[in-house]
């Protein structure tokens, strides 16, 4: 590079000592240095970035539970019997026996009040050959207890109780089917009073005492009120039988009411439920006591299967009986009798 300059020099010299206008270039030989960056290539990698949570997780469930003061009740069930003979050397008729029941319940309880409604429905029938198709049970009755206690501790109420029970179809003094000697609401019985009733904190039993309590007995059917049947005012008749007054439907008595009902699990497998009634008119005999004592044992098998043994007594001064005393085949007229009925049955039930 110096010689080039030396060169260079010398040239302007002679050029200038020529005459010549002198002129001087200064070239820079120097090249600049390209620098190369090598551009490296980044390789991405794709990182999967899990959350971590670090907050506790809350595992309490809130459920929206709603509370309901009223417990429900219902059974349905059927007792079936059976018996057939084929050729059988000792004899016998073929027989069948059937009985629906049923039970419905609603019961109110709520600090210091408690209604209790019940709904019962029992009919049954018996078919023998030779020989028409009978009634063996029909009832229908309705009870209303309506309680309240002074203070959550006491095992008295203030009650008030309706009872109402009928039957459902005719009934016959068998084998007469011609002139049914009941029918629906005839008889009817109704039951309204106030009193005070115990229950105990121990026991399934409760005890009701009312000294008020109205009785009313309905016989709509006419021509079982001409006769004066279940008590109330018969017709009055001329001397030829013709009716002057028509006899009255309804008969209402005022009078004194204890009621009583105890149920117990005896055994496992044995329930006992025993039920108890007794009435008497201040106006008419009073201490003339009518009775309605029903005891049953419940005898289960399985959830489905069960037996039941009972018996039913009633007593009623009003209720007067029919039959053919001279044998005329008229059915004459008499007097009160002690009822009784029993039952054994197996069949079965089914609650929901």
């Amino acid at each position: 590079m110096h010689k080039i300059f030396l060169c260079l020099l010398f040239l302007a010299v002679s050029t200038y000592s020529h005459g010549g206008e002198f002129k001087l270039y200064i070239i820079d030989t120097i090249k600049a240095d390209t620098l190369k960056a090598d551009t490296a290539k980044v390789d991405t990698v794709a990182v999967n970035t899990v959350e971590v949570d670090t907050a506790v997780t809350d595992t309490t469930k809130v459920i929206n539970e709603k509370i309901t003061y009223w417990k429900e009740t219902n059974k349905v069930g059927l007792n079936l019997s059976e018996v057939a003979f084929v050729n059988w050397s000792s004899g016998g008729n073929n027989s069948f026996s059937a009985l629906f029941h049923g039970l419905f319940g609603r019961r109110y309880k709520k600090d210091l009040l408690n209604w209790n409604n019940t709904l019962s429905i029992k009919y049954g029938f018996n078919a023998q050959e030779g020989r028409e198709l009978r009634k063996t049970e029909d009832n229908l009755e309705i009870n209303s207890n309506f309680g309240y206690r002074r203070d959550s501790v006491s095992n008295f109420y203030y009650s008030a109780k309706f009872n109402f029970n009928t039957q459902l179809t005719y009934g016959y003094r068998y084998p007469n089917t011609d002139a049914p000697i009941s029918k629906f609401m005839a008889p009817g019985y109704a039951f309204l009073g106030v009193g005070t009733e115990y229950s105990s904190p121990t026991e399934d039993l409760t005890v009701y005492v009312s000294p008020v309590t109205q009785k009313s007995t309905f016989v709509l059917d006419q021509t079982l009120a001409n006769e004066g049947m279940f008590g109330v005012q018969r017709a009055i008749r001329d001397e030829e039988g013709n009716i002057l007054k028509e006899g009255e439907r309804i008969r209402t008595e005022f009078g004194f009411l204890f009621s009583s009902a105890f149920s117990k699990q005896v055994f496992d497998n044995v329930g006992l439920n025993n039920q108890l009634r007794l009435y008497s008119d201040y106006l008419n005999n009073f201490g003339n006591i009518d009775i309605d004592w029903e005891l049953n044992l419940d005898l289960k098998v399985n959830e489905y299967v069960k037996a039941n043994v009972g018996s039913h007594l009633r007593y009623d001064d009003d209720v007067k009986f029919k039959q053919d005393l001279d044998g005329d085949g008229k059915l004459e007229t008499g007097g009160p009798r002690v009822q009784f009925k029993q039952l054994l049955g197996v069949g079965v039930v089914y609650s929901f």
